[in-house]
C-alpha cells in the first residue's frame, strides 16, 4: 500500500479527511509511491487560522532569534543533504547529482535567510524639516503563501518560506502534487530546527486548493513558479483580491553563439544547458542562435547531443532522467512531430527512447532541430523537454532583434571572445538575466531572480507599464529613476531590481 502524504497544520503532521487523493508516481517506472491529499475546506481554514494566530506572536520575536532558527535549519539541511536528494530523485526521476544540486541551491537561500537582520534595517533622516525627524521601518505583511512546481521540489519551496518566515511572516505552502515527499521532509527538518508552532503550514491538492489561497482574505501575498497560463491566472485572480502576487512563469531562453567564441566551450555548455534535467527547468537553453560562420558548428553540436544518454536516478552514467509524467512525454513528442511538419530539420530525434531496465519510463532522448524559424510552434512555445532549436542569423544585431521580439524574457546568454560584443548584448537585450560565456545565468540568493516580459507577472506589470513604454520610446529614462519608481509603488517590503 502506498504512503499517504500528511498535511502539516498547526504544528502537526495530520492525515487528511479527504476522499480525493492524487497518485504520486516514480516517473522511471510508473510505480505509485505515495498519495497526496486534496485538502478539505475545513483543513485549509484551520491552516489559515493557525497561521494568523502564530503571526501575532512571531512578528514580535527578535529578528536575531528568527535568524538563529534559520541557522539551525541550514545545518540540518546540510546534515541530511544526500537523504533529501535521494527522496527527490525517486519522485522526480532526476539523476542523483542533479537532485543534490536542487537541494544545495535551496540550502544557499536558507543561509541567506540566516543573515536576515541586516536586510531588515529601515531608514532614518534627522531634520527632514525643522525639528522633525523621519523614520522608515520594514515590517512583515502577515500570512503569505507559496505555490511551487514539480521541477525543483527542494529549491523552490526553499526560495519561499525561509525568507518569508525570517522576515516575521507566517507561511502556507502548497507544493506540487506530483512530488510532495521532498517538501514534506523539508518541513520535518524545519520543525526539528525549532520553528514555532503555526509559522509554517502545508496543504496539498490542485486547482481548488490554489483558488482557496488566492481568495482567502487572510492571505496577504502569493508567490508562484510555474507555467505561463497558470502564472497569468494566479496573478489576475490574486491581484483582483488585492493581494501582492509575484508569479514566475515560462521561458524561451536563447543562447547567442558568435563565430569568435571558443567552440569546444560552446558545444559542451550548450549540450548540458539544453538537455540537463531533461529540459524541465525554466532556465534551460532551448534556442541556439548561431551568428555568421558559427553556423558551421551545428553538425558538431548535434553529434555531441546524440551521445547523451538518459537513465535512472542512481545510474552514474546517466546525463538526465525521465520526464515527470506520461502526459509531459507525449507533449514533448508532439512538439517534435510538429517541428518536422513545419519544415525544421530534425538532426537528433529523441522519440521512442528506451532505457534498459525501465521499459515504462517517461523517456525522451536528446533532440535537436536546425533551420528553425520564429514562426514555428517549436520556437514560439516552451517545450519543457530535452529539445534544442538551432537558428541562424548573419549579425549580432539580427540576434538581438530575434531575442527582443520574443515574448519571454527569463534568461539568455552569449558566447564570444569580444568584450565589445558582450557589452552590446548585455546592454541591449531585453531579458532579465544575462550570462556572458556561461549558459545558465542563475543568480545566487543575494541577487534577484528577475525574469522580464512574459516570464514574470508581478509588480513590474502592475506599476511598471508606463515606465517601460516611456523607456522604449525615448531611451532617456535612467536606471535609478526606474528603480525608485517601482520601489515606491511596492512599499518597503518588496525589492525589484531592473535594468
Amino acid at each position: 500500500m502506498s504512503k499517504k502524504v500528511p498535511l502539516f497544520i498547526d504544528g502537526e503532521f495530520v492525515q487528511s479527511n479527504t476522499s480525493n487523493w492524487i497518485d504520486v508516481t516514480n516517473p522511471a517506472t510508473q510505480e505509485v509511491i505515495a498519495q497526496a491529499p486534496c485538502a478539505t475546506q475545513d483543513e485549509m481554514k484551520k491552516a489559515v487560522e493557525s497561521a494568523k494566530k502564530a503571526f501575532l506572536t512571531w512578528k514580535e520575536v527578535p529578528v536575531s532569534e528568527r535568524a538563529r532558527v534559520m541557522m539551525r535549519y541550514q545545518a540540518l539541511l546540510k546534515e541530511h543533504h544526500d537523504e533529501i536528494a535521494e527522496i527527490l530523485a525517486s519522485e522526480t526521476g532526476k539523476t542523483f547529482d542533479d537532485a543534490k544540486g536542487d537541494v544545495w541551491r535551496g540550502i544557499e537561500v536558507v543561509e541567506h535567510a540566516a543573515n536576515i537582520p541586516s536586510l531588515l534595517m529601515g531608514e532614518t533622516v534627522e531634520n527632514v524639516a525643522r525639528g522633525i525627524d523621519s523614520y522608515s521601518y520594514t515590517q512583515p505583511l502577515g500570512v503569505c503563501a507559496g505555490i511551487t512546481p514539480f521541477n525543483f521540489p527542494a529549491m523552490i519551496p526553499l526560495w519561499m518560506f525561509p525568507l518569508a518566515i525570517a522576515c516575521g511572516n507566517t507561511f502556507i505552502l502548497k507544493p506540487s502534487e506530483q512530488d510532495p515527499l521532498t517538501p514534506t521532509r523539508l518541513v520535518e527538518l524545519f520543525e526539528q530546527a525549532g520553528a514555532p508552532k503555526g509559522v509554517l503550514q502545508v496543504i496539498h491538492g490542485g486547482k481548488e486548493q490554489v483558488d482557496f489561497l488566492l481568495d482567502e482574505p487572510a492571505v496577504r501575498a502569493i508567490s508562484f513558479v510555474g507555467s505561463v497560463a497558470v502564472g497569468q491566472y494566479i496573478y489576475r485572480r490574486g491581484t483582483e483580491n488585492m493581494k501582492r502576487v509575484q508569479a514566475f512563469a515560462g521561458a524561451k531562453n536563447h543562447c547567442v553563439i558568435m563565430p569568435d567564441a571558443n567552440k569546444s566551450q560552446v558545444i559542451s555548455n550548450l549540450v548540458g544547458a539544453s538537455v540537463g534535467a531533461a529540459g524541465q527547468r525554466c532556465m534551460a537553453i532551448s534556442v541556439a542562435v548561431f551568428v555568421g560562420a558559427a553556423r558551421e558548428w551545428i553538425p558538431e553540436v548535434a553529434a555531441e547531443l546524440a551521445k547523451v544518454k538518459p537513465g535512472g536516478w542512481n545510474d552514474k552514467d546517466a546525463a538526465y532522467g525521465p520526464l515527470i509524467s506520461p502526459q509531459a512525454k507525449q507533449r514533448v513528442e508532439n512538439f517534435i512531430t510538429q517541428g518536422q511538419k513545419e519544415g525544421a530539420e530534425l538532426l537528433v530525434d529523441g522519440r521512442n527512447c528506451q532505457v534498459e531496465g525501465f521499459p515504462n519510463g517517461n523517456w525522451v532522448g536528446p533532440t535537436m532541430f536546425s533551420k528553425v524559424t520564429t514562426d514555428m510552434e517549436i520556437y514560439k512555445n516552451e517545450i519543457f523537454g530535452p529539445v534544442l532549436c538551432a537558428t541562424e542569423v548573419e549579425t549580432l544585431d539580427d540576434a538581438l532583434a530575434m531575442v527582443n521580439a520574443n515574448p519571454y524574457g527569463n534568461g539568455t546568454s552569449i558566447f564570444t571572445a569580444s568584450g565589445a560584443a558582450a557589452r552590446k548584448y548585455q546592454h541591449n537585450v531585453e531579458v532579465g538575466q544575462v550570462g556572458i560565456n556561461i549558459p545558465i545565468p542563475v543568480p545566487l540568493p543575494f541577487f534577484s531572480f528577475t525574469g522580464w516580459k512574459g516570464s514574470f507577472f508581478g509588480d513590474l506589470h502592475a506599476y511598471g507599464k508606463q515606465a517601460v513604454r516611456f523607456y522604449s520610446e525615448t531611451k532617456t529614462i535612467t536606471a535609478r529613476w526606474f528603480e525608485s519608481d517601482i520601489a515606491d509603488a511596492n512599499g518597503p517590503n518588496m525589492t525589484i531590481h531592473l535594468k
